[in-house]
């Protein structure tokens, strides 16, 4: 099983993992690919906006001229040169302008929509309001020029910008909309952030997972993460404007670097689930032999037994006092092995009863089937009472006694049971003076089948643990033990 998981794991993350290094690859080159369209249209802005300034300059410079030609005709007195100032004045077809005298009336005008009158005699109230509204608009958007002509007087000069330049001024605004759309919200769902050329402030983002940090003091490490993927891109719109464009890599990019140990977490649960199952199954038929051998042996002890009890009652009718009461002790012994038997797989009903009383008679009779060279030394506390079933429980401590007895070299040593009392628990321990056991053996030594005799089946201990685990919801524990010292079992059971 584990052979064929580990071929799993292995085919799995070498495909997935050539799978994803390929799409990463696509990824990359489209991020490049964005990169350089992005460069490339900013570029376009930049020589658009360019172009822009041109305009702009060129038609201030027009404005100039102008201005300079109006100044001539106020101050000249020859008719040939006003004729020729005037002649400059005229070539003006695209530029809005208003002469204003020093109190702010209407002089004259060129260039505006809707109105036909060529002196302020002949405005209608209509026209006037026309030229009061694109006087304002124009003081709004340049300064006036100032045009001196007598002393101290002055006519005041007003333009907006040309219709040409308006409808300039809005492709390039279209153009900048559709560049930092395309920059944010990109067909390749790449994360974009936009800052000012210091990269103190957030001017647009785009395809974040979550809102970028409103505190600046966040925003340094927040654009770390960007450059830690890719370069940030430096971008001149022109006009004095510089952007810069940090990018991550896509998130989908992101998830499938992911995705290998997603999929290995998935095999490794899937084999924890599978083992789990079978650990399972394998306890359940282990549980169902127990079951069954069981139950088997009870039955198996339960026919002798009964012509085992009538042999006494025979015996004791014909005057063998003696005899009977012997056979009785050892007709009795199988009757309570035949009653622990018969319990193995049933709930067994717990009693609270005294500890010492509950193992006194297992000790009693341990006592006189041990060899006389080993001592059994009681010790603890007789009021202490603990849940337990005392036919089972008997078996644990006859199981521990004999497994000391066992580890006694030549038959002389020494047995202790000491039971003392903790918070919501008893704690019973027995201690031999016998060969010990390693550290690394601790936890074997209750698996089914260990054993250290020749002719062992490895049962006691396996047993001892399922009474003690199962049964009674305690716990069973090598303590301490040291080879050539001793060991020290420890029991916990429930207090009463």
């Amino acid at each position: 099983m584990a052979i064929f998981a580990g071929l799993i794991v292995f085919v799995s993350l070498w495909y997935t993992n050539g799978l994803v290094k390929d799409i990463a690859r696509e990824e990359r080159q489209k991020a490049r690919t964005w990169a350089r369209v992005i460069q490339s249209k900013a570029k376009l802005v930049r020589q658009t906006n360019e172009l822009f300034a041109r305009v702009k300059l060129e038609e201030r410079k027009r404005v100039e001229i102008w201005a300079q030609a109006t100044q001539r005709v106020l101050l000249t007195g020859d008719d040939g040169d006003r004729n020729f100032f005037i002649s400059i004045i005229s070539s003006n077809k695209t530029i809005p302008v208003v002469l204003v005298d020093h109190e702010g009336n209407l002089n004259s005008w060129l260039n505006i929509d809707s109105v036909s009158a060529t002196t302020p005699f002949k405005l209608a109230p209509r026209e006037r309001a026309i030229l009061n509204r694109e006087l304002a608009a124009m003081k709004a958007q340049h300064k006036p020029m100032k045009l001196p002509y007598y002393g101290k007087l002055y006519m005041s000069l007003y333009y907006k910008n040309s219709k040409i330049y308006s409808d300039l001024k809005e492709t390039l605004n279209r153009i900048m909309t559709s560049f930092l759309d395309e920059v944010t919200s990109n067909t390749a769902s790449i994360p974009v952030v936009i800052t000012n050329g210091s990269g103190i402030r957030i001017l647009y983002s785009g395809n974040l997972q979550t809102p970028p940090p409103q505190n600046p003091r966040l925003l340094p490490s927040f654009l770390e993460t960007f450059k830690a993927e890719n370069t940030p891109i430096l971008v001149n719109l022109g006009d004095g404007i510089q952007n810069v464009i940090y990018y991550k890599n896509s998130t989908l990019l992101r998830q499938l670097r992911l995705f290998p140990y997603v999929q290995l977490t998935v095999i490794a649960l899937f084999l924890l689930v599978a083992y789990i199952l079978f650990n399972t199954s394998r306890k359940a038929e282990q549980n169902q032999v127990w079951l069954g051998w069981a139950k088997e042996t009870a039955h198996q002890l339960g026919t002798p037994l009964s012509s085992l009890l009538g042999w006494v009652d025979y015996l004791e009718d014909n005057g063998q006092q003696g005899m009977a009461v012997e056979l009785k002790k050892d007709a009795e012994r199988l009757q309570v092995i035949t009653d622990r038997f018969s319990k193995i797989g049933s709930a067994p009903v717990l009693q609270d009863v005294s500890f010492s009383e509950a193992t006194a008679g297992m000790v009693s009779y341990m006592r006189k089937r041990i060899p006389s060279g080993i001592q059994i030394i009681t010790e603890g506390d007789p009021t202490l009472k603990a849940k337990l079933n005392p036919v089972l429980f008997d078996w644990v401590v006859e199981n521990l006694i004999r497994n000391a007895v066992d580890a006694i070299p030549e038959g002389k040593g020494w047995i202790r049971l000491y039971h003392y009392a903790e918070p919501n628990r008893l704690m019973f321990e027995i201690s031999d003076s016998g060969k010990g056991i390693p550290k690394n053996r601790f936890k074997t030594i209750f698996k089914p089948g260990y054993t250290t005799k020749q002719r062992g089946w490895g049962l006691g201990l396996s047993l001892t643990k399922r009474i003690v685990e199962e049964y009674h919801k305690g716990r069973i524990s090598v303590k301490q033990s040291e080879p050539g010292k001793g060991t020290t079992f420890l029991v916990q059971l429930k207090r009463t």
